[in-house]
């Protein structure tokens, strides 16, 4: 294997704790969009609360799973550590270093080590590019590797993740959408990054070809140490390939932890709800579960609920609920790694189920 799949190759600013285990720190992000009137001297008249107070943090070799309903805010949480849309307030860190909102100049190093795998395998590639380009391009843009050079470690990623090296000069349209997200991960794996941000990598995928390409994944982070942020709707996926999970609502952190405890001692009832929700793959089992029906739709985030936002639809909700935002934090009889804003967590045992799925049939 040449130096791009040895040894980093980026060069990020000297400063950061290297004893630190923790790789990305987000601290109170905020990234609201603005909504314009009409007319063509339209004034902001509302804001688009897509992330608002976001914290969490991703070790070094980890898998931060990131889930929740679309809209909660998981990609733009995801676009806002990479860079790619600037945050409204808040403060993202790579290795102890304040990258938020950083001048392009000055964010060229870091984009180097933190990379992204699209959810469309389709829509993530050039049709009109050869293969050996497009995995070819973080080389050529950052300069690493030319001529022959880049050529060879072009298909030695290629052959890495699982890929003829022979296909080098095939367009994508003559891969099938597997190898396509193959493709992919190739590319975002080019310049050995630190931190690569799935964001639903496998959910335009058969099942078949999703636990080849998460496996794909789980073997190359074992060998070149990566950190995952894996974003996802699938909770099975996700409790699959994760150290730790988050889970959002409507633009904020309901419930983060260890994978083991916010599986199995669930304490949000957002994501009791989501877990009641997932396929079993024993019969029995599924049959026997307590499905959690919400009422009602998620709320605008224009304008978000007062207090906890999922009070509104949620079976636990009270008074308190519906004026006081609940702090993130443990909760008693929990470890300090699992934190969950809730202001009447759920109890070990609690049903809080409206109808079962035997009933439902």
């Amino acid at each position: 294997m040449t130096d791009s799949l040895t040894s980093s190759t980026g060069s990020v600013p000297a400063g950061f704790d290297s004893g630190d285990d923790t790789l990305i720190r987000v601290e109170n992000l905020v990234k609201h969009f603005p909504v314009k009137g009409s007319g063509m001297l339209a004034r902001t008249v509302a804001q688009v609360q897509a992330v608002d107070g976001v914290s969490l943090t991703i070790k070094r070799g980890e898998t931060l799973g990131l889930v929740g309903e679309t809209g909660c805010g998981k990609s733009t949480l995801a676009r806002c550590i990479a860079g790619l849309i600037p945050a409204t307030s808040g403060s993202v860190f790579f290795e102890g270093q304040n990258i938020t909102n950083l001048p392009r100049q000055q964010m060229r190093p870091y984009r180097r080590e933190i990379q992204m795998i699209f959810q469309d395998p389709y829509g993530a590639l050039n049709p009109r590019r050869r293969v050996g380009s497009i995995i070819g391009d973080p080389f050529a843009i950052h300069n690493t590797a030319t001529g022959g050079e880049r050529k060879r470690a072009v298909q030695e990623l290629m052959e890495r993740v699982g890929l003829n090296p022979e296909h080098f000069n095939r367009f994508p349209a003559e891969f099938s959408g597997g190898q396509r997200q193959r493709i992919g991960v190739a590319r975002a794996l080019a310049l050995r990054p630190k931190l690569i941000i799935c964001d639903e990598p496998v959910s335009a995928l058969d099942v078949s070809i999703q636990a080849q390409v998460l496996n794909l994944l789980a073997d190359l982070q074992q060998d070149f140490g990566l950190s995952y942020l894996f974003i996802a709707h699938d909770l099975e996926v996700v409790r699959h390939v994760s150290h730790s999970v988050t889970v959002m609502y409507l633009g904020r952190v309901a419930e983060s932890g260890p994978g083991d405890q916010v599986y199995d001692h669930t304490r949000h009832p957002y994501s009791a709800a989501l877990l009641s929700a997932a396929p079993a793959a024993d019969p029995d089992a599924a049959a026997e579960r307590q499905r959690i029906i919400l009422t009602g739709d998620v709320p605008s985030p224009i304008n978000p609920p007062m207090g906890c936002r999922f009070h509104p639809r949620c079976p636990k909700a009270e008074d308190l609920c519906g004026t006081t935002e609940p702090v993130l934090e443990t909760k008693s009889g929990d470890p300090s790694t699992h934190l969950t804003a809730c202001h009447f967590p759920v109890q070990t045992g609690e049903q809080m189920a409206r109808v079962s799925r035997r009933e439902q049939r």
